[in-house]
């Protein structure tokens, strides 16, 4: 059996600069140069890689969801950053609020998931536990 020491996810990117300052400056990752991408380490210690990709095309779905510990406080200080949140088309499903949060029906205030989108298009969201 092969010993497994470790994991990691990736996603691609179309502009490696343009992600580095994003994830970096932005969201405050660790990044790390590493084989022509990045190597991201996520509060708590996890990491993730993006790597470059000439043809790139956003992810479809959600590649990262930061958990946080109020959403509303999240979405508030993305949009001070000039990051909005995406708002898709609210359902009976999928019922958003006026800033783009699902919200935790039993959670109460400051619980949910927003979703919002890297320089790249790519998916990401915060959310609560």
């Amino acid at each position: 059996m092969v010993e497994i020491v470790g994991s990691f996810s990736s996603f691609s990117v179309d502009d490696v600069p343009r992600a580095r300052e994003f994830y970096a400056e932005t969201l405050g990752f660790k990044v790390e140069d590493v084989m022509g991408g990045l190597r991201m380490t996520l509060p708590g210690g996890g990491q993730v890689f993006a790597y470059p990709k000439p043809d790139h095309a956003p992810a479809s779905h959600t590649v990262l969801n930061l958990v946080v510990a109020n959403v509303d406080d999240a979405v508030r200080s993305l949009h001070e950053k000039g990051i909005r949140a995406d708002h898709y088309p609210s359902s009976e499903e999928m019922p958003l609020d006026e800033n783009g949060i699902l919200r935790d029906r039993e959670g109460g205030e400051g619980r949910g998931i927003a979703w919002f989108k890297d320089p790249a298009g790519n998916v990401l969201s915060v959310v609560t536990d």
